[in-house]
């Protein structure tokens, strides 16, 4: 007859220092890397996820596991779609076979997880679990009796798991610094290159408001062409409504983007074209930043 949960759970503690609770716990497929790579040290233990919480970490950790079953022709099927329900039995029994193949190939020295993990731990270890030291038959002995972990006792997080979490917080608060600032940077040079097509329309109506004895047909169609290049949209665009982006909150008219009301008049709306685009983009680009705050 196997050993008890009891005394496999005491077993694998004693090895992995997981610090597992249950049979099941071991589906992930982790620890039973860790217990095969405690007797051949072979295994890519940084590349097995100890506190996998995903069905494809726990696929990925069985990857790991069957490529060391067939490295060292282990012939014994591991029954991954079972295990990874993460159910007692099932477990149970394929960690009753791992002790029995432990107790006859285990080489009787002391093992260290968080070393052979690259310095990865599980989120929740036991600290009451003595080293590793072979006993008479060959088994494992603990150094003493593991103790209970207090019912509703704080989960701890361990040193490593923070300094992981702090390391991504700040990458992710450069990165957004970052994007503020080229964000700032495109503002400015739209805002500074769009100053300048509006001098450009300011001079091209104020030739086309002049009398046909002082401009030429020529340069009167010139002057249309590039007018109808400044007011071309994308396509899928729409004007605003010039009421609507042309008047002020005070229901006058902005003089800081139409110069002066005089000036307004005399050209009449055709003035306001390149502002009601840029009013449009601007209100587009509020709306975005309002989508993706929520």
């Amino acid at each position: 007859m196997g050993e008890s949960r009891v005394e496999l759970l005491r077993w694998i503690n004693s090895v992995t220092q997981a610090g597992i609770s249950k049979i099941e716990e071991c589906g992930t497929g982790a620890v039973y890397c860790q217990l095969i790579d405690s007797i051949f040290g072979d295994l890519p233990m940084t590349r097995v996820k100890l506190n996998a919480r995903q069905e494809y970490e726990y696929l990925n950790n069985y990857k790991v596991l069957q490529a060391a079953f067939k490295k060292h022709r282990i012939d014994k099927p591991i029954p991954v779609d079972k295990l990874t329900k993460c159910k007692m039995q099932d477990n149970l029994e394929f960690t009753q076979w791992l002790k029995k193949f432990w107790d006859a190939h285990w080489h009787g020295e002391e093992y260290d997880p968080v070393g052979r993990a690259g310095g990865q731990v599980a989120s929740v270890a036991n600290p009451a679990v003595a080293a590793v030291r072979p006993s008479a038959n060959g088994r494992v002995s603990s150094g003493s009796a593991p103790r209970r972990t207090p019912i509703g006792g704080p989960a701890r997080v361990t040193s490593a798991a923070a300094q992981v979490n702090q390391r991504e917080v700040a990458e992710l608060r450069a990165q957004v610094e970052e994007l503020h600032n080229h964000s700032a940077t495109i503002e400015k040079e739209s805002q500074f290159y769009f100053g300048k097509l509006r001098d450009v329309e300011v001079i091209i109506q104020e030739r086309l408001a002049m009398p046909d004895t002082e401009v030429t047909k020529n340069e009167r169609d010139t002057l249309l062409k590039i007018q109808a290049i400044l007011y071309s949209t994308e396509e899928g665009f729409e004007a605003p409504p010039m009421d609507e982006l042309a008047i002020n909150d005070n229901g006058g008219l902005p003089h800081e983007e139409l110069g002066t009301s005089q000036q307004h008049h005399q050209y009449g709306e055709e003035s306001v074209s390149l502002f009601a685009r840029q009013r449009q983009h601007e209100h587009e680009g509020q709306l975005a930043d309002e989508e993706e705050t929520f």
